[in-house]
């Protein structure tokens, strides 16, 4: 047994709860929180999962091209050396079914799943001042009780299928790329609509259209991508990965943003605009998202940025035939990476294939979805068989708002978010004590490598429970204030980046109508923030309120 397990729980009160922890979702988070939770520190925990397998975004987001734009030595957990080393990835970039593969393989190498409940959708978390506990309620009319609540719900897990009139009259078949059918769709000698071009639409495009008979696309809001460049892995670089397996976990620990490469340390006026163009060509030869680290500047200075968004646009001019189709997937309107910068395998190229074509819901927005197709404000009207949905999430607080929280007092935390998410660290909400969310809002989440995100928050909040447990501490919550001075810092943080200029950006929330506009992740960067997070910990956790099981009763 570890050192470190604890197995005695303070109480407030009289409540003996059914297991010591429930963690909701089974993703890489809740699977990793499991591991600590039960491993290392010896607590029962349940797992609770909507889905009917280990997977996460990944169970659900089976849509044609679903692949990760994390490097494949990257997208994975490297909290140890051996599970690190024993799997072997196919592909620079996995595709959704190899990395569900891994996630299995993962869950039945640690024996995860005994503790996991799948099928199970959670419906309400209330907690219960009196007895200290959280009651979890199930959509089966379950309750389930536990000392400790953390959400390991991902931030992209709840779908934004948009209101447009008329959907419900439509005669063919809709689908939204995050709740995809498992057996697949078939395309064949279909007329297809896409809506959206994110990342996921990038991804999706050039798929659809090898099968459609004709896809149209959608585009509201044009973006930059660059070619991912994926191909089959080679022994000696699978070999290398292994052999480096601490310097490459180093570098992913000690980068703003989690990847496995550093941004180089140079400014974009640090060499002559010849220089420059050789510079971008190479990274965008090299393909990935290391495009984005060319220069140290180019999310801080407009200018700089302005530099590649040009390269970057002139490139699609330079791939798409159609000058008018090439000028509207080059009308770009924020500038490069201050939206989620996706990576693509052939879809510029795909807009030079005759059965794709591309129409402009800016200038023409969508009036109606009719029983036969889309009808635009101008009257147009696009005869369809199948409508696809690439329109992304109500991302980083929709997964947490549509558990139906209730913390202390009555106090819901729809309330509490009203004017957009308040959290400590994006680990804790106050007034819901011992509720714990793993990749938070006002966390790094989204602008980094998701599982070392994951890794330190998960590492972090099993320190703390181990903490509580040993030292008698009943209940854990931030206090208001510290919430305060943390939110300023996270929007002080994106304020010294060009980040919140992209207006339409779901990590402010604008691609949900209603939804506050408040950038949501921290943007001070991965290493900085895991230093500001040991700090508060090793300060006996500053600016939270620790109350012991005698002041609780």
């Amino acid at each position: 047994m570890p050192d470190t397990m604890v197995r005695e729980a303070p109480r407030g009160a009289s409540g003996t709860p059914d297991v010591d922890a429930i963690v909701i979702g089974a993703g890489l988070a809740g699977m990793y929180q499991l591991h600590l939770l039960r491993d290392r520190l010896g607590l029962k925990v349940q797992v609770l999962e909507q889905g009917g397998g280990v997977g996460g975004t990944w169970y659900w987001n089976r849509y044609p091209g679903a692949r990760c734009d994390s490097e494949s030595h990257s997208y994975c957990f490297s909290f140890s050396r051996e599970i690190y080393t024993e799997w072997e990835w196919t592909e620079r970039y996995p595709g959704q079914p190899e990395i569900m593969r891994y996630m299995n393989w993962v869950a039945d190498r640690l024996d995860l799943k005994r503790d996991i409940r799948f099928d199970t959708r959670v419906t309400a978390c209330t907690y219960d001042a009196a007895a200290n506990l959280w009651r979890v309620t199930t959509e089966a009319g379950e309750t389930l009780t536990a000392t400790y609540l953390v959400t390991a719900v991902g931030c992209l897990s709840t779908a934004n299928v948009p209101k447009i009139p008329g959907l419900e009259s439509f005669e063919g078949r809709w689908y939204h790329t995050g709740q995809w059918p498992h057996k697949g769709v078939d395309f064949s000698g279909a007329r297809v609509g896409q809506i959206g071009t994110g990342s996921t639409g990038i991804q999706a495009v050039p798929v659809i259209a090898e099968q459609a008979k004709h896809l149209t696309v959608f585009q509201r809001t044009a973006n930059y991508s660059v070619p991912a460049r994926n191909a089959p892995l080679d022994e000696p670089f699978k070999a290398w990965v292994k052999q480096n397996y601490e310097a490459v976990r180093e570098t992913m620990l000690s980068t703003p943003n989690g990847h496995p490469f550093r941004i180089e340390d140079r400014s974009c006026w640090e060499v002559t605009e010849e220089e420059r163009r050789k510079l971008y060509e190479a990274a965008w030869e090299k393909g990935g998202l290391q495009f984005r680290a060319t220069f140290r500047d180019l999310l801080v200075d407009r200018k700089a940025n302005d530099t590649a968004a040009d390269f970057l646009k002139a490139k699609i001019r330079e791939i798409v035939q159609d000058p008018a189709t090439a000028a509207r997937l080059a009308d770009i309107d924020h500038p490069y990476a201050a939206k989620r910068p996706p990576i693509d395998t052939n879809y510029f190229e795909a807009f030079n294939r005759d059965n794709v074509s591309l129409v402009d819901v800016r200038a023409n927005p969508i009036e109606r979805i009719t029983p036969k197709g889309i009808r635009l404000r101008d009257g147009t009207e696009h005869e369809l068989d199948i409508i696809v949905f690439a329109t992304g999430f109500d991302a980083m607080t929709g997964p947490l708002l549509r558990l139906n929280i209730t913390g202390r007092d009555g106090l819901t935390l729809a309330e509490a978010w009203e004017a957009g998410p308040r959290s400590y660290l994006g680990l804790q909400v106050a007034g819901f004590p011992n509720m714990f969310t793993i990749t938070g809002p006002g966390s790094p989440s989204v602008l980094c490598n998701m599982p070392i995100a994951i890794e330190q928050h998960a590492e972090w909040i099993a320190d703390c429970i181990g903490h509580l447990r040993r030292n008698g501490i009943a209940r854990m919550e931030p206090r208001p204030e510290a919430v305060e001075r943390w939110v300023e810092h996270v929007n002080e943080a994106a304020n010294a980046t060009l980040l919140p200029q992209a207006g339409h950006s779901w990590y402010l929330g604008a691609n949900v109508p209603g939804k506050p506009r408040v950038f949501m992740p921290y943007a001070g960067g991965m290493a900085r923030y895991r230093e500001i997070c040991a700090d508060i910990a090793a300060r006996g956790y500053e600016g939270f309120v620790l109350e012991e099981a005698a002041a609780a009763a």
